[in-house]
């Protein structure tokens, strides 16, 4: 004891080396799904997926001692909640598999702004003039993005672009469950449901591959950075507000189109990262617009 204090770390730097974390964890699954595509279809990978991760989760759990946590108080919203989730990531995964992983991040960029659509309709909130400014700014990026047309439109872009929609249920969901459950919690009904979810769904054929000692690992890679992702996301918002949270993710995007052309030998489009932009933008405003002075009487 010296009576020195110890140096504290800024709330942004914290909030930074945490994205830094959900950032990696975010593009190594993106690799990893794509790796394991060629053997599992995406049934098979979420099953597998949600196996890895329920045992994390009980092995965490136990370890911090907050299993008591989990609870029985709202099965229908924690069913709502991971069918939306479950959707929305197996389309993920078939997207990674048939398009740029740059597309499919800039894509799932729009899930905030589908969280703005309808929020409305399920969380009861308001929707300003703003608020429909910024979706509208959102729906042009995605334009950009896909530039629909009959050479351009594919299964994969639609299923990004779906599974957008499936997130933000996920998103609206689980902010309705945090007024009550804890992370652990939350997790834990996600795993375990998903992974009867990807049983059912993955063997209602009679036919479920079993992976190899190749796909072994980077299967076990989708189930811990699944669960990191959220974990590191959720604690840099908890550290700093989502304005400065937020264009740290954004960080992903251009990784991963350097990763995808790398790796994969995919084109860097130029269109996609200006669409991204716009989206990006988008979700800046109505963070903007949600967190000013007088938000919610505008």
């Amino acid at each position: 004891m010296t009576g020195i204090p110890e140096p504290q770390v800024p709330p942004v730097l914290r909030a930074t080396l945490w994205m830094t974390g959900a950032v990696a964890s975010f593009i190594s699954m993106a690799v990893a799904g794509r790796e394991v595509s060629f053997e599992l279809d995406t049934f098979e990978i979420m099953m597998y997926r949600s196996f890895a991760g329920l045992a994390i989760v009980l092995v965490v759990a136990s370890l911090a001692g907050t299993r008591r946590q989990i609870t029985l108080r709202s099965p229908g919203l924690h069913l709502a909640r991971n069918i939306s989730h479950f959707a929305g990531q197996n389309l993920w995964f078939y997207a990674i598999a048939m398009i740029p992983l740059a597309q499919v991040f800039a894509l799932e960029f729009t899930s905030p702004l589908w969280v703005v659509v309808l929020s409305p309709l399920l969380l009861g909130e308001r929707l300003t003039r703003l608020r429909v400014a910024a979706a509208g700014l959102g729906f042009l990026g995605i334009l950009i993005v896909a530039r629909p047309s009959p050479d351009t439109i594919n299964i994969g872009i639609v299923a990004a672009a779906c599974a957008a929609i499936g997130f933000a249920g996920s998103i609206i969901a689980t902010k309705r469950l945090t007024r009550t459950e804890s992370l652990t919690c939350i997790l834990f009904w996600m795993t375990l449901t998903q992974s009867v979810f990807g049983i059912v769904c993955a063997g209602w054929d009679g036919d479920v591959a079993v992976p190899s000692t190749i796909s072994v690992p980077w299967l076990v890679l989708i189930g811990c950075a699944g669960l990191s992702a959220h974990f590191c996301l959720t604690t840099a918002l908890s550290i700093a507000p989502a304005t400065v949270v937020v264009p740290l993710d954004f960080a992903r995007l251009p990784l991963v189109a350097v990763i995808g052309m790398l790796v994969y030998g995919e084109p860097l489009e130029v269109m996609v990262i200006l669409g991204a932009a716009v989206i990006f933008t988008a979700n800046y405003i109505n963070l903007w617009a949600a967190t000013r002075p007088g938000a919610g009487t505008g």
